[in-house]
């Protein structure tokens, strides 16, 4: 004699367990909620951080990794900054792969915003004189006004990078805009944008080197050189830099490329990203605890129910694998709005930060099967007790 067996298809298992989710709609929401949450944090912090690294790439795409920096240091036992000699720039353009060459001299007087500002008050604004080709040198490009050139770098004018503008209340040029240099006016011509590869020069005044030496100072021994080579070669340019710069003590210049203060800030982030993931870690685990808390829950609410499938025919296994789907359809339920709101906040961000937006597949992927996860080992221990109840003790309790 065949023994007849109870077969229930998965799809009603789903069926069942969407409706039992739905007669206790509060708990259920509350408790996805908090996997919801964790699951955000995941993956707009990936998305955040994927997205901060596609504008520093950008950036770096768009200024090129080929420049280099070589500036006059500390000799050995001097104490002192040494200065770069006069010869340092011809010495660098006769190196064949460098492209152009453009020298910045650091000058001793303050720049005040009019003859009645106070001498003392300087706003951490220094002074530079610099050569016309600086703005080319650093791919930077101007928010107001014009860069230096040989014909007006001749006279007193300025031009001022986009710190220095700010601090002296400076946001426009009109023809008549001047700062106080040296007891004289200085016509500002322009107002430089950010300056990525040298931030200093944001909180600089650049003079013209014509200028600067009738007006301010004769001695313009440069103190730092900037120098675009061919890509393919920068490391072998780097190598050979400080000894052009100053074949008589190499030693005292510093050759570094700017670049790689984007490449460390990205570095930065990347650790940043691991600590806000630690965090997101956290909010799943308390997201997995309330799931498994509700679950719980509803085993001791619906004992009646249990004694009934079970008088009716449904098997251990029936009732462990609704229990098991109920877990985890409340869990990707939080896990699909967790990842529209991690996606939303990182929307957000890249808007108001002006960034490009990159929300990586894997972040998405994580992100879901985080929540499936949570579901399965949430949804365990609840499935296990509900499948081990009998069917009288369910039914005289429930």
């Amino acid at each position: 004699m065949s023994r007849l067996r109870s077969r229930v298809r998965l799809v009603d298992q789903a069926r069942v367990s969407g409706v039992a989710l739905r007669s206790r709609k509060v708990r259920s929401v509350l408790s996805a909620l908090g996997i919801a949450i964790g699951v955000a944090t995941v993956v707009s912090v990936l998305g955040i951080s994927r997205s901060s690294q596609a504008d520093l790439l950008d950036q770096l795409d768009e200024l090129g990794t080929n420049l280099l920096q070589a500036e006059s240091g500390e000799g050995f036992g001097l104490g002192d900054d040494t200065t770069l000699p006069d010869t340092a720039a011809a010495g660098v353009r006769n190196i064949a792969p460098v492209q152009s060459v453009a020298m910045v001299t650091e000058l001793g007087e303050s720049v005040l915003r009019s003859s009645l500002a106070d001498p003392d008050q300087t706003q951490g604004i220094s002074l530079r004189a610099a050569e016309a080709s600086t703005l080319d040198a650093l791919a930077g490009t101007m928010a107001e006004g014009r860069f230096l050139d040989d014909a007006i770098g001749a006279y007193p004018t300025a031009v001022l990078g986009a710190v220095a503008a700010e601090r002296l209340g400076l946001t426009e040029v009109d023809g008549r805009t001047s700062v106080w240099i040296g007891g004289r006016s200085w016509l500002v011509v322009g107002i430089m944008d950010e300056l990525p590869l040298a931030p200093d020069l944001d909180r600089s005044v650049l003079v013209g080197y014509a200028a600067a030496e009738a007006y301010v100072e004769d001695d313009l021994a440069p103190t730092r050189l900037y120098v675009r080579a061919d890509a393919d070669v920068v490391d072998d340019v780097a190598s050979v830099l400080a000894a052009q710069a100053n074949p008589e003590a190499p030693e005292n210049v510093d050759v570094s490329r700017p670049s790689d203060a984007l490449e460390a800030k990205a570095a930065a982030e990347d650790a940043f990203t691991s600590l806000f993931l630690g965090l997101g870690a956290v909010a799943l685990v308390v997201g997995a605890v309330g799931t498994a808390n509700v679950m719980v829950m509803s085993v001791l609410e619906r004992r009646g129910e249990i004694g009934l499938r079970r008088a009716l025919g449904a098997t251990r296994g029936h009732i462990r694998v609704q229990f098991l789907v109920e877990a985890v359809l409340l869990s990707v339920g939080g896990g699909v709005l967790g990842v529209l709101g991690g996606a939303g906040v990182t929307r957000g961000y890249t808007v108001w930060n002006e960034q490009p937006y990159a929300l990586p597949a894997a972040a998405v992927g994580y992100g879901l099967l985080a929540a499936v996860g949570i579901g399965v080992l949430a949804g365990v221990y609840p499935a296990a007790r509900a499948a081990r109840l009998s069917p009288t003790e369910a039914l005289r309790s429930g």
